[in-house]
């Protein structure tokens, strides 16, 4: 299994970062529709109500959606649907999607959503923000938010500067991506940014939940990242700071989390050969890219499979 694959469930990071620093989330990536919003207010994770209009995700995709309700300052209730395409790639249906999903709240709550999507593809090209048709008799134009954050590459020094946690998330994002095929340099920015956590002063809680967030997406091979922690360490002891028990509770938690992924996908991959017979490699590949989650549900639903399609 490679390095990539045992930690296919890329959006665990992502749910987590958003959930624990939502308001910042707002305010770094969508300034406009944050400043309409009474922070003072709490805010509340819609999960049970997005379930219930979110179909599953299609095998292999990978997605961080947060429906969120929140206070205008005005006194109103308005309710997010926060979307992270995590994808390499484009999708064709983007739009078409984004539209289905704020239908779907309207048509079930009657609450006009307010879509944002935030991309994390390589494609330049790329930048879906509107589905729309049109006819003589009728017509629709549904517009969403929508963050590219490949642009951040032009703005670094402006990342550096800023003190929020998501410049820290888009820096981490960025430098993955352009260290595909250098994981030297990976090693290097990923020691750099997470001495940058301390350097702010940031409390431990922060940088725990930061460092957590670098270390998942800034996947390493084992002999770099053995390197990478007795760096670490040296540097933790010279600062004469205890968090890296905290580091290595983290990679425990992940490892174990990893473990559980993957007794899950030998199990559902035994029951549906069981159940249908050898499986094709594309669908072992699909399963393989599955979070914890998805196999749990997978696991239940194949009780009622009778043939592969």
């Amino acid at each position: 299994m490679s390095e990539e694959r045992e930690r296919a469930d890329n959006d665990s990071p992502w749910k987590e970062i958003l959930e624990a620093y939502f308001p910042q989330a707002m305010q770094f990536f969508f300034p406009q529709t944050a400043a309409l919003i009474n922070w003072e207010r709490p805010h509340e994770f819609l999960d049970k109500e997005f379930q219930q209009i979110a179909r599953e995700a299609e095998l292999g995709r990978r997605y961080a959606d947060k429906l969120v309700k929140v206070w205008q300052i005005q006194g109103e209730e308005i309710w997010l649907l926060i979307h992270v395409e995590i994808q390499a790639k484009s999708e064709d249906n983007f739009a078409q999607r984004m539209f289905s999903y704020n239908l779907r709240i309207f048509d079930k709550f009657a609450k006009p959503a307010i879509s944002l999507a935030i991309l994390c593809d390589a494609d330049s090209t790329w930048r879906p923000n509107q589905y729309s048709y049109n006819y003589p008799d009728c017509g629709l134009h549904f517009r969403f938010g929508t963050v590219k954050l490949l642009d951040y590459q032009n703005r670094w020094t402006e990342l550096e500067k800023n003190d929020n946690p998501f410049a820290t998330v888009v820096m981490a994002h960025l430098k993955t991506q352009q260290t595909t095929k250098h994981l030297g340099e990976r090693k290097t920015w990923k020691f750099s940014l997470i001495r940058r956590l301390y350097e702010q002063g940031l409390q431990e809680r922060d940088i725990r939940n930061l460092y957590r967030f670098i270390d998942w997406v800034m996947i390493l091979p084992k002999g770099l990242e053995a390197e990478f922690w007795q760096e670490f360490k040296q540097f933790e002891q010279e600062r004469t700071m205890s968090y890296i028990t905290t580091g290595e509770r983290i990679g425990y938690e992940r490892g174990k989390e990893e473990g559980q992924q993957e007794q899950a996908q030998t199990l559902v991959l035994r029951q549906l050969q069981k159940r249908v017979g050898e499986l094709p490699q594309q669908v072992r590949e699909q399963i393989q890219g599955l979070s914890l989650e998805q196999l749990e549900a997978l696991g239940e639903a194949l009780l009622d499979f009778s043939a592969l399609a």
